[in-house]
């Protein structure tokens, strides 16, 4: 392999497995390629990857946020600045200018239409980025401060500085849904892996999923965990039919399993104990490499 990839791993609703997919594609492309892995845990409010691969922490990054600070002996409360802001981060009673820094995303636009140059801002600290590594597989992960409202900076931080040397493969464990935190997530990305179960809720947010994906334009399949074994593969066929509709290929069915359960309820890498598996999730690198446009560049 002598290209760079970015793989996004994401599913249209939280529960889907989509965590266990990340990390033992991860550690089987790691086991397979040393220290040519980086796995972005970005899903910021509740990253969970490290509770897998338990990775040695080397660097911890703050992430900040600008808000507003008020020259009070300046300002002459016109309002303009509450005006402009969407999202009711500053508010003007009579006498008084109140600023609610939870509620500012930082864009500064208070402090250019202020006539009066009485706004300032000031860096607060929203949460930080964390970089080690579990073995040969090296991890980032985002973490969201308690009580914080947006995570789109501390993702676009976890991003910053991605390597860009050939034959590093860079997986992204995207938040679930489809806001805008998981296409923050997913910009830039070479190929998205969408991970589902054979459940009616499954396959109404996997349209949404793939909906997503189609806009930005990246190239995508799928993941069925929780397949059906013999005595209930119809139940399958619910995410079987719409993959067919939308023409997305089904790059691995993972099975409804007991013992996978159990494994995954320790914290276990499935992958890393059955060898089975650790050739499976491998070789979905090469069905990837079939369809990704990266594989030429």
């Amino acid at each position: 392999m002598g290209y760079q990839v970015i793989i996004s791993v994401l599913s249209g609703k939280g529960g889907t497995g989509k965590t266990t997919v990340a990390v033992n594609f991860a550690f089987s492309l790691a086991a397979k390629g040393g220290d040519g892995v980086l796995l972005l845990d970005a899903d910021v409010e509740e990253p969970n990857a490290g509770l897998y691969l338990k990775p040695t922490l080397e660097e911890v990054v703050p992430v900040s946020v600008p808000v507003p600070e008020v020259a009070k002996e300046r300002c002459n409360y016109c309002g303009i600045c509450a005006d402009f802001c969407q999202f009711n981060a500053l508010a003007i009673i009579p006498g008084a200018i109140l600023t609610f820094p939870e509620l500012c995303h930082g864009c500064g636009g208070c402090s250019l239409v202020c006539p009066v140059e009485a706004i300032q801002e000031k860096p607060r600290e929203i949460g930080r980025v964390e970089k080690g590594r579990a073995d040969f597989l090296e991890i980032w992960q985002g973490c969201l401060n308690v009580g914080e409202a947006p995570p789109v900076p501390v993702t676009r931080k976890l991003k910053e500085g991605l390597p860009r040397q050939k034959g590093k493969i860079i997986i992204i464990d995207v938040p679930p849904g489809a806001s805008c935190p998981v296409v923050e997530a997913i910009r830039g990305s070479d190929y998205a892996i969408l991970v589902t179960e054979p459940t009616p809720f499954g396959r109404h947010d996997l349209e949404i999923a793939f909906q997503l994906v189609q806009q930005l334009g990246i190239p995508h399949g799928v993941i069925l965990n929780r397949a059906g074994t013999e005595d209930r593969a119809e139940a399958d066929n619910i995410i079987e039919e719409l993959c067919s509709t939308y023409k997305v290929p089904i790059l691995l069915k993972i099975p409804f399993s007991p013992h996978l359960a159990a494994l995954g309820a320790k914290g276990v890498l499935f992958s890393k104990v059955i060898p089975y598996w650790q050739e499976q999730f491998s070789q979905i690198l090469s069905k990837i490499k079939e369809r990704c446009s990266c594989a030429n560049s």
